[in-house]
């Protein structure tokens, strides 16, 4: 592959994280959520326990301990999640789904189900799965 085509396909992929960012965002934005926000209840939903340790949830969600710790600030003012001790060990703190944090993600799903799937639409079902393996190759999922 030439270093044109491998940037211009870098580029595409910036475009398109871009174009999901606003469709996504947009149809969560009516639950009160954006994107950032769906992601961490969406690993804090199928987390056991509905619970995990910042670091852990940092790194799920790609980003830097700090930058979840700012994050869920204002989730856990609004009752979206919560933070509990470590019963093991009291210097880490675990984040909870919270009852109203579970309503919120159940309902924003549906939204964002909805919006991935008008999305990807134009490219068709073997497309969508083609795309998706490519991608798990290069995430080494």
């Amino acid at each position: 592959m030439t270093k044109e085509i491998e940037s211009g396909l870098v580029i595409n992929l910036i475009n398109l994280q871009n174009k999901i960012q606003k469709r996504v965002g947009g149809a969560l934005s009516v639950h009160g959520i954006g994107l950032s926000d769906y992601l961490v209840l969406n690993q804090l939903y199928s987390a056991p326990s509905e619970k995990m340790r910042r670091s852990d949830l940092a790194e799920r969600v790609g980003l830097s301990p700090s930058g979840v710790t700012r994050l869920l600030n204002p989730m856990q003012k609004i009752g979206l999640v919560e933070k509990e001790a470590n019963p093991r060990d009291a210097r880490i703190s675990l984040v909870a789904l919270s009852i109203t944090g579970k309503k919120v993600y159940e309902e924003a799903r549906v939204s964002f189900e909805h919006a991935s799937a008008t999305l990807l639409d134009p490219l068709g079902a073997e497309k969508r799965s083609t795309l998706s393996e490519l991608l798990k190759v290069v995430l080494k999922v």
